[in-house]
């Protein structure tokens, strides 16, 4: 059954919405994604007096789960999680050396999961309707994001075992707070003003 206008995400609101042309349109959306996932995680800046680094990947997740909703979302992300399992190099601080379930197994995989679970939660977020508003996309946005954070940080407490989860909480999180805040609200911003701008293009 066709999804009325009020209940779609973005991605399903243009193009086409049906049959072979629509499954065309969803592998194509799908291999933007993940290439975009894989293109923004590299793109990284250094933390000041600090070994971690904030990247854009976070922000890609945040706006593909609000973008494509939960299906072409999921879709995307575990595209992207399958593609860096076989080894390629397209999670943020992945290498040559490191990567494929090694990585994923490192002190990162913790904060992959949630990159699922925010997915799904901004993708059912963007069904109901709360992208079309910049409050609610926020609201949504602060839940994934800690969708994020709460298996991430949960991770590296049970990785490095001898450190205590204060530890884990300022290594995995503390320093991400004023760049994430940055990327949540231009991603709160950005889609409902595509919203507005598919309505316009409509009248």
């Amino acid at each position: 059954m066709a999804l009325a206008l009020n209940d779609k995400a973005l991605a399903e609101a243009f193009g086409p919405s049906e049959g072979t042309a629509l499954r065309i349109k969803q592998a194509v959306m799908v291999v933007l994604g993940i290439m975009a996932l894989a293109i923004l995680a590299k793109v990284k800046v250094a933390v000041p007096g600090s070994p971690v680094y904030i990247s854009m990947g976070t922000f890609a997740v945040l706006t593909i789960g609000a973008a494509y909703g939960p299906r072409l979302g999921l879709a995307t992300i575990m595209g992207y999680m399958i593609i860096g399992m076989l080894g390629f190099d397209i999670f943020q601080s992945s290498t040559a050396e490191l990567n494929g379930l090694a990585y994923m197994q490192g002190s990162t995989g913790g904060y992959l999961v949630g990159y699922v679970l925010a997915t799904l939660a901004l993708g059912f977020a963007a069904r109901a309707g709360w992208d079309r508003s910049v409050v609610l996309m926020a609201v949504a946005l602060l839940v994934a994001n800690a969708l994020i954070y709460l298996p991430g940080v949960a991770w590296l407490a049970v990785l490095y075992e001898d450190k205590t989860l204060s530890w884990a909480i300022e290594v995995g999180l503390t320093p991400f707070v004023i760049g994430d805040a940055l990327k949540l609200g231009l991603a709160a911003l950005l889609v409902p003003g595509l919203w507005k701008l598919i309505g316009r293009a409509r009248t």
